[in-house]
């Protein structure tokens, strides 16, 4: 029976258990992979948001330019300061 029986399974195994399992692991491994409407809709959203605070910080940049051109060198610490004016100077 032991003569049978096993070679049965081996055959069985490699013929349609592992097929199945690499074609379930396929199926998932595609189904993750997408990005679903409302996360696209998220991304945008997202992306909209980014775009108007870049635009709000770079006002806001120019308006302290304006009134003091020389804000950021205060408000960075000194070696940030240092590495700023060696930047300007070449």
């Amino acid at each position: 029976m032991d003569e049978v029986f096993i070679p049965l399974i081996a055959i069985v195994t490699l013929f349609i258990g592992l097929p199945w399992l690499v074609f379930h692991y396929i199926t998932r491994w595609k189904t993750a992979a997408t990005l679903t409407g409302s996360d696209e809709k998220l991304l945008d959203e997202l992306h909209d948001a980014a775009r108007r605070l870049d635009d709000r910080l770079c006002t806001i940049e120019r308006i302290m330019t304006a009134e003091n051109p020389n804000w950021r060198q205060q408000c960075l610490p000194e070696t940030s300061r240092q590495r700023l004016l060696l930047e300007e100077e070449k």
